[in-house]
């Protein structure tokens, strides 16, 4: 019988299988603290109210992925690839987000009542003040996130991700319980306690980060970190905005109430993409520097056991889903249903593509990616003008449905091409089932 000691030891280890464990945990976590805040909101707020209380939050969550350039990516590969300059990358791609903050909170004080003129004054004014405040604390999550992945402190990292939606639901709840539950008051309890986890993961990293941050840079540092960043931000630009422009068409075409409807499915569809997004966060850092044949054959592992079990799940995970929209948020909800249908498939398509890209990234191809994400990007979006004012959400979700198809019959395709791997193999593998099963006894008592 394995002992207690020996079971904790191969839970709590710090390879790349008990990392991928920990962020699905964590990710899972995330999910639940989500859909609970998503419940209260939607419950105290009604589906306008949600609505307009999403659209205050969406901006800062774009522009932050807009202006990034590729900086926590690069940092990552970065220290991994040159560990002898990890303090120089760190203090540059930090210092670098002070004036991009300053620069793009103007341009946003000044045009982001254009983007929102369906919304009332009082909202675009609150959307002002919190994006502004929040835009370069997300920033700073951002590399704070990079910083711990590049130096294996996934614990770190999956407690920074974690306290940020468990801190915001406390917050809405303490707001609750005062009776001071109000659209400008959740955004700003938003806001106080993402500074709350911000400080939090400085202190924990005070160590890490103790060193002169004023000395001049060396030029081979920002050479090498922008170098990266800026071939790798094509793509996290263009993951963005596929990401996110669904949401803009909403906020330009459709209502409120459409917005309010569109979020709550939206996040309950992610559900779905659980152990993807944690193998997606914890693949790249672990395969970087790895040869070619050992990378692909672990992304592909990833890729193949990740999307029969969400495959799996999702039949049974969208009938639950569905009673679970009217039972939690309430019966105007259900008239997103079949939105929630098509964003769950494509949630679990999309999720498998960006496990195959993580290779071209792991090997310094990011414009593989790039090229990718730029025609998917332009034919969803072309989809989107073309269904949305036919079928209003249901159309925006058959549309983003069609994208993530496309992309990942171009990702298995440009592997095929690229890399010389026959689609057989990425696609199916029968000693993945032995690996899967080896893993887990190793993790269980025998």
């Amino acid at each position: 019988m394995m002992k207690l000691h020996d079971i904790k030891k191969k839970l709590t280890g710090r390879g790349a299988f008990q990392a991928i464990l920990h962020t699905s945990a964590a990710n899972l976590l995330i999910m639940v603290l989500s859909t609970l805040t998503s419940i209260v909101t939607a419950r105290m707020f009604g589906v306008v109210g949600k609505g307009e209380l999403s659209a205050i939050l969406f901006w800062p969550t774009l522009l932050s992925g807009l202006v990034s350039f590729g900086l926590p990516t690069s940092l990552i590969f970065n220290m991994r690839t040159n560990a002898g300059h990890a303090t120089e990358y760190v203090r540059a791609g930090f210092l670098f987000q002070i004036p991009v903050s300053l620069i793009v909170g103007i341009v946003t004080w000044i045009y982001l009542p254009l983007w929102l003129g369906q919304y009332s004054d009082a909202v675009v004014e609150v959307a002002r003040w919190y994006t502004v405040m929040t835009l370069p604390m997300l920033l700073a999550v951002n590399l704070l996130a990079a910083l711990t992945q590049s130096m294996d402190k996934f614990s770190l990292y999956n407690g920074l991700r974690l306290y940020v939606p468990l801190s915001n639901l406390a917050g809405l709840l303490v707001l609750w319980g005062i009776g001071k539950l109000t659209i400008s008051y959740a955004s700003f309890a938003y806001c106080a306690t993402s500074l709350m986890v911000i400080v939090w993961t400085l202190y924990k990293l005070r160590r890490e980060l103790s060193f002169n941050w004023i000395k001049r840079m060396d030029g081979l540092v920002y050479k090498a970190l922008f170098g990266y960043g800026g071939r790798v931000f094509g793509v996290e630009l263009l993951g963005t905005l596929y990401g996110q422009c669904d949401k803009l068409i909403i906020l330009s075409l459709l209502r409120p109430k459409d917005f309010g409807l569109y979020t709550v499915v939206y996040a309950l569809s992610r559900v779905f993409n659980v152990v993807q997004m944690a193998i997606s966060n914890v693949i790249f850092p672990k395969v970087t520097g790895m040869d070619k044949d050992k990378i692909i054959a672990t992304v592909g592992r990833a890729f193949r056991l990740s999307f029969l079990l969400m495959t799996a799940a999702v039949i049974p995970g969208m009938i639950i889903g569905r009673f679970l929209l009217g039972l939690l948020f309430g019966a105007q909800f259900l008239e997103a249903g079949n939105a929630f249908y098509l964003l769950s498939l494509e949630c679990i398509l999309g999720g498998g593509s960006w496990i195959l890209a993580s290779s071209f990234n792991a090997m310094g191809r990011p414009g593989l990616v790039v090229i990718r994400q730029a025609v998917a990007l332009s034919i969803t979006v072309g989809l989107f003008f073309v269904f949305t004012p036919l079928y209003g959400l249901n159309g925006i979700a058959f549309a983003l449905l069609l994208g993530a198809v496309i992309r990942i019959v171009i990702t298995i395709a440009a592997m095929r091409v690229i890399f010389k791997v026959r689609i057989a193999d990425i696609l199916f593998d029968k000693d993945d089932f032995r690996f899967l099963f080896k893993r887990l006894t190793r993790s269980m008592p025998s």
